[in-house]
């Protein structure tokens, strides 16, 4: 089944595939009732015939259909189409509408290094606006990366792929339960990682994680394999981002560690707290200590484990009963103190039960299958791996400048990412650099010849400055490699640009007529003055021109002085006298 410039429901001409997910191809395509650019999910024609998949794909859309804010993707239409298959057979197809947005994924950006911390203050509040918004919409976004969301072209925050969101009403379930893990590890929160129940608070969590890689260029933790960097987010603090770029303030240094506590009760409880500590900090103050909040929606959070049911404290604290807290004894009782020491040891024995458990089979190792890194492998060996993950492959060939061909330049999910069994990787080989044909631009100017050359994939080089006697000043006089033969994408074409000046002959003491001829080859208009003070043999030599020799302005005007005057007399004749010879 192709996709390209099909019509879907009678209304959407699909275009060019702009991404591959997990679960789906996203193309960019036209609304043809409405007239405007859309982007148009189709579930992958290899996952389409199960119920399961188009279930979860159905309540993507109705969880994503919700959203209705400026800093989330809009989702217009969601359908089914049937299409037929090779051979004749039908095949049910969902799709889901979305806006259509022009800018910069935010992992792009954060490959180029840190980000200014002002900017990253500002590209965190839009998350953090999108997430407040959602959450109160009673959904969680699960997948918070920089893979999900886009800057547009005139700086707005746009979260999108609410693809494994839940309603919060479903939280009491487990991600292993619920959904499958797509996503990549880096971004998992403790309470994720360990397979445990997901709120709001997990959102806040992989926040944390971004805003770190945008003040340092890099994620908190990072190992081998997946199940180290989940390892890592149980166990593990992360450094200060300070440490990392100097430029990040000790007010940012706490809002990070704040957001990235492995309790998520010691976490901050809400988008809008989280908001308010990161504009604090951002304006150079450090964010006072915030109180844990009890008052939260249980709904969105669960019930929080100091409201003991049944307890006096957790009365009065619902109460607001601010001087029931009073102390009465000087020391707490000693059952306390054993009460304590108890809990404690049987959290440490749960601790150590749940790591051997984490090292024998992790879940995440053991059930979902993580893309392996392909890059510099040939395709056969690449299969070969994928394959025994119980992963599909699809080839496709590209040309890179980089990587030599017949090995692999990427795959798409990522290496690193957790997928389904099952789940289509596109593997993309390399053919090489693209050939091209070097095109002429001589006659142009540097400025004009740029964007020909770069639409071609080859880079603009040095250029070089060079007397002309005719082609004008900035103009292009020849390139490297000349018009009409082969080149490449990535290589580099330099220029020989003309300076304005032409080379001016050295014609003194040459005749006349014969440097009259050498000015005029270079676009000279020349004029003569005779000199008849002077004495002259031959054809009437120039003694002086009135542009020097050496570099001069283009077709300018020059005077010859030449000598008209009688040559010299030769010099006089002497005849030897005879000598007398004696008588002899």
């Amino acid at each position: 089944m192709t996709d390209d410039n099909r019509l879907l429901a009678g209304r959407y001409r699909i275009g060019e595939i702009i991404g591959r997910g997990g679960m789906s191809n996203v193309y960019v395509g036209r609304d043809e009732r409405l007239g405007r650019p859309v982007a148009i999910k189709l579930l992958k024609s290899s996952l389409a015939g199960d119920p399961i998949f188009r279930t979860r794909f159905r309540q993507e859309a109705q969880a994503a259909s919700r959203m209705a804010h400026p800093t989330i993707v809009r989702v217009f239409d969601a359908g089914e189409e049937r299409v037929a298959e090779t051979g004749g057979s039908e095949a049910i197809v969902p799709f889901i509408v979305m806006e259509y947005v022009q800018g910069i994924l935010l992992k792009d950006l954060i490959r180029q290094g840190p980000v200014d911390p002002a900017e990253a203050v500002r590209i965190t509040d839009g998350i953090l606006t999108a997430l407040e918004y959602s959450h109160r919409a009673g959904v969680v976004h699960r997948d918070i990366k920089p893979g999900n969301i886009m800057l547009t072209t005139s700086g707005q925050v746009k979260v999108m792929d609410f693809g494994i969101a839940r309603a919060i009403s479903d939280s009491s379930a487990t991600v292993a339960q619920t959904t499958a893990i797509l996503g990549t590890a880096q971004y998992f929160s403790p309470e994720q990682a360990r397979g445990e129940s997901v709120d709001a608070r997990t959102d806040l969590y992989s926040t944390g994680i971004v805003l770190f890689e945008l003040l340092t260029g890099r994620a908190p933790f990072r190992g081998e394999t997946p199940v180290a960097v989940a390892y890592q987010h149980v166990s593990e603090a992360p450094v200060a981002p300070s440490s990392i770029n100097p430029k990040v303030s000790p007010a940012l240094d706490q809002v990070v560690a704040h957001a990235l506590a492995k309790d998520k009760f010691a976490r901050f409880q809400s988008a809008a707290d989280f908001k308010v500590d990161l504009q604090i900090a951002g304006a150079g103050k450090i964010p006072s200590k915030r109180l844990p909040k009890e008052d939260f929606q249980s709904s969105l959070f669960g019930a929080p484990p100091t409201l003991t049911a049944g307890s006096d404290t957790a009365l009065t604290q619902l109460a607001g009963d601010d001087e029931y807290t009073v102390r009465t004894q000087s020391r707490p009782p000693v059952i306390w103190i054993w009460a304590g020491i108890i809990a404690v040891a049987v959290i440490l024995i749960s601790i150590l039960f749940w790591v051997f458990g984490l090292k024998e089979g992790n879940p995440i190792s053991t059930v979902y299958p993580v893309v392996p890194a392909m890059t510099g492998q040939t395709y056969d060996s690449a299969n070969a791996t994928l394959q025994q993950l119980d992963l599909v492959t699809q080839r496709y060939d590209v040309n890179d400048a980089t990587v030599p061909t017949g090995e692999v330049v990427r795959t798409d999910p990522d290496a690193g990412t957790v997928v389904q069994p099952k789940t289509l990787i596109s593997v993309y080989v390399s053919l090489g650099p693209k050939p091209v044909s070097m095109p002429s631009v001589v006659g142009t100017t540097v400025a004009a010849a740029t964007p020909t050359i770069t639409a071609l994939g080859m880079t603009v080089g040095a250029t070089t400055k060079q007397n002309s006697a005719t082609i004008p000043a900035d103009v292009i006089i020849s390139t490297t490699p000349t018009a009409g033969t082969q080149s490449f994408a990535g290589n580099t074409v330099t220029f020989v640009v003309s300076n304005g000046l032409v080379t001016v002959p050295n014609v003194v003491n040459m005749p006349l007529d014969q440097a009259t001829v050498s000015l005029q080859a270079i676009s000279y208009r020349v004029s003569a003055a005779a000199d008849d003070t002077c004495a002259a043999s031959g054809q009437s030599p120039v003694t002086n021109q009135s542009i020097a020799a050496g570099d001069g302005p283009q077709a300018a005007d020059i005077t010859l002085t030449y000598c008209t005057g009688a040559p010299p007399p030769p010099p006089p004749t002497s005849t030897p006298t005879p000598s007398a010879t004696p008588a002899g």
